[in-house]
């Protein structure tokens, strides 16, 4: 219920005072598990994604943020759980599957933290990870416009732009190898920055985008998969 007063709330103000313009809704299933991967700029993130969907999100958010108890309450009630970032944290992953198996939807920054500015971070390869094991689209989605809203404790009024693109299915048998997962992050994030660019935003430098033998296998690998099954759609 608080959920959804306070999307009431925040949707005409974000429309307004940010000049929200949301693109690729249709995108998004409006119904049943998806996982949906950003970039990650600002606290608003979360919220401004929300503003894609007319269902709940639940989001991973960094565990120091539970500390205070009315503050964690608060944050469970509009959808988020924790997570220790920078580690390998089997519990986060393990309620994102929980929510997921009962058909729910998951929003999840695969950078680990906040970057800005300038262009996107390097992904962790969880995404790829709970692609894999849960076996649901994953929605590839940009924010742009969020990491200049915040000066201290003032919101300033700065134009908004999220955009999704069109969801990626994984053929898997429900497990994962770090390879694997490595490469399907990959496969996630080119399809997260090519949002990211048509937004505007700062593209990555030309010698970060070259591909390193590794990461060429890599593709290649997960190309070769989602071919032989024909299951992969790009964005």
């Amino acid at each position: 219920m608080l959920y959804w007063v306070i999307r009431g709330l925040l949707l005409p103000f974000f429309l307004v005072y940010f000049r929200l313009r949301r693109i690729g809704r249709e995108h998004i299933p409006a119904s049943g598990p998806v996982l949906l991967a950003a970039n990650h700029r600002s606290f608003l993130d979360p919220f401004v994604i929300g503003m894609m969907l007319r269902r709940p999100v639940y989001y991973m958010a960094k565990r120091e943020l539970f500390e205070k108890r009315l503050q964690g309450r608060l944050l469970n009630a509009l959808g988020a759980f924790p997570v220790d970032r920078g580690a390998g944290d089997a519990r986060a992953l393990d309620a994102a599957r929980a929510i997921l198996e009962r058909g729910d939807c998951v929003v999840v920054f695969p950078e680990g933290t906040r970057v800005r500015p300038g262009p996107l971070g390097e992904p962790k390869r969880g995404i790829g990870r709970l692609a894999l094991e849960t076996r649901v689209p994953v929605v590839p989605i940009a924010v742009l416009g969020t990491e200049d809203v915040r000066r201290g404790w003032r919101i300033r009024p700065r134009r908004v732009h999220v955009r999704a693109g069109r969801p990626l299915s994984f053929p898997s048998d429900g497990t994962s190898s770090p390879a694997l997962a490595g490469a399907v992050t990959e496969r996630i994030w080119a399809c997260v920055s090519l949002q990211w660019e048509w937004l505007g935003g700062v593209p990555a430098p030309r010698d970060c985008r070259a591909r390193t033998p590794t990461r060429q296998a890599r593709r290649r690998r997960a190309h070769s998969i989602s071919s032989s099954h024909g299951s992969t759609r790009a964005a």
